[in-house]
């Protein structure tokens, strides 16, 4: 007998699209399953100065602007993907990365804190930028993913630097999350990742910078 196909490979090209714009939707501005419980600290997290929250709400919200973002570059790459088994690899790091939207989400919560309000925003230039690198070839796509991996692993080393140190909590929540992005990099490139050149790489940090320093405030 042979082997299920896949849901996603069984869809026309039209379908995938109205399926993708319909998980960016619920992306933005829905609730979260999740596969893996919330990392949890050792140590209780004790109340924090209104200064700490404050810092701690500002840094969770750009990560969970990056998890957006993450949603949106795996589903337009999946979109235009060539390959049906490498498109299955773009969803099911799209479902891991879910669990990441729910930990951002729920800690945003817990802070008396807010998702940016330019998430329709951060959702469109992503998968903009998805499509495009989809388009360009699945080796380009996948060293897409590999850079833009890489450099959501530093920012996220950079938040733990940053985070107050009596948050145990975030700060849980943001270790595993750089753990899973290189997990994800590792992936890629296993895949067969072309590098991308270095012109490619700078227009990324520029975008993630833009990106940042905006939903850190708003």
């Amino acid at each position: 007998m042979s082997s299920a196909t896949p849901p996603s490979t069984r869809l026309s090209p039209p379908d995938r699209l109205l399926a993708s714009l319909d998980h960016g939707l619920r992306t933005m501005f829905g609730h979260h399953g999740r596969s893996r419980a919330t990392p949890r600290a050792t140590e209780a997290t004790p109340a924090l100065a209104r200064e700490e929250q404050q810092l701690s709400g500002a840094l969770m919200r750009v990560n969970h602007v990056g998890e957006i973002c993450a949603q949106a570059l795996y589903q337009s790459q999946a979109l235009v993907c060539r390959d049906a088994g490498l498109r299955e690899h773009f969803l099911h790091a799209a479902r891991e990365e879910e669990d990441h939207l729910a930990w951002t989400r729920e800690r945003l919560d817990q802070l008396n804190s807010h998702v940016s309000r330019l998430s329709p925003l951060w959702w469109g230039g992503a998968f903009a930028f998805g499509t495009l690198a989809g388009l360009a070839g699945d080796k380009l796509s996948l060293g897409f993913v590999v850079e833009t991996e890489r450099q959501v692993e530093e920012h996220l080393a950079g938040h733990l630097d940053r985070l107050p140190a009596e948050d145990h909590a975030s700060r849980a929540i943001v270790a595993q999350m750089k753990e899973d992005e290189a997990r994800h990099a590792d992936e890629a490139l296993a895949a067969g990742a072309q590098e991308l050149p270095a012109p490619i790489k700078g227009l990324m940090r520029l975008a993630a910078k833009v990106m940042t320093v905006t939903a850190h405030r708003i």
